[in-house]
Formats: structure tokens, sequence, C-alpha cells
């Protein structure tokens, strides 16, 4: 959701939700895909996906594990299978916002470590007043 720091991420289970900021560049292309549009030529997320897929590297899920400074920190989880038939994980860290592109990217799930997820502050309500604001106007 664009907003006038940049853009905010809200993420939840059904029960709880929970936010943060990222930059409105990396917002805009996850609001992309959500949309359903199709950019001309890959943009840097997919071109990252499609590199990797090439090396049969398939994006697994996405794991926000940490959170220190008010800066979150999260790995994103790659399954690879070369041509030998090995299968190996491979875990990278980057950060929330690009494993979250690249996860919206393929279905991939957006996990929070519990911990992390039980020690953060409810903002459902602040969605849904959100929510409620932009249908008004």
């Amino acid at each position: 959701m664009p907003t006038p720091a940049g853009c905010a991420v809200f993420l939840g289970d059904g029960k709880k939700v929970i936010s943060f900021f990222i930059d409105p560049s990396i917002g805009s292309s996850i609001n992309a895909v959500l949309a359903g549009e199709k950019p001309e030529r890959p943009l840097t997320h997919d071109l990252l996906l499609l590199t990797m897929d090439s090396f049969g590297a398939k994006l697994q899920r996405t794991v926000i594990v940490s959170m220190h400074e008010e800066i979150y920190y999260a790995r994103v989880i790659f399954q690879v299978e070369n041509e030998l038939q090995e299968k190996k994980i491979v875990e990278l860290d980057a950060r929330p916002s690009d494993c979250i592109a690249l996860s919206v990217r393929v279905g991939a799930p957006i996990y929070v470590v519990a911990e992390l997820w039980h020690s953060l502050n409810d903002v459902s309500q602040t969605l849904e007043d959100m929510r409620r604001e932009a249908e008004g106007s």
C-alpha cells in the first residue's frame, strides 16, 4: 500500500496482521504482480527468477527471520536440482521486500518466524481503517 514514506507491506494469517515499510519501487513491483500486470520486459525480480530457473532452482518459500533496530531480515529458500539429479536447498539472505517480490511472482509462501511474529503488534484495525477510508474516497 503506497504511503507518504514509501510503501507499507501488510502480512497476515487471518487472525493477526503485521506491517513494515519498503522502497516504493519494490512496492510497485509487488503491486503490479498482485494486480496481474505483465511487464513487456523482465524486471529485476523476474530476471533473478529466470536465472535461478535456468540453473534448476525453484523458489520454495520466504521466511522473515528477525528484526534488529527496526530493520527486518529475511531468507529466501530455493530447491536446486542439477543435471546429476542431486537435490539441495539453498538459503540466501535478502531484504524482506525482495523476498516478497520473488514469492508473489511464483506463488511461494511467506512465513514469519513464530517468536518474531508473536512479538510484533497486530495492526489489523489500522488496515481495516485504511480500507474503509479508501472505499469512502
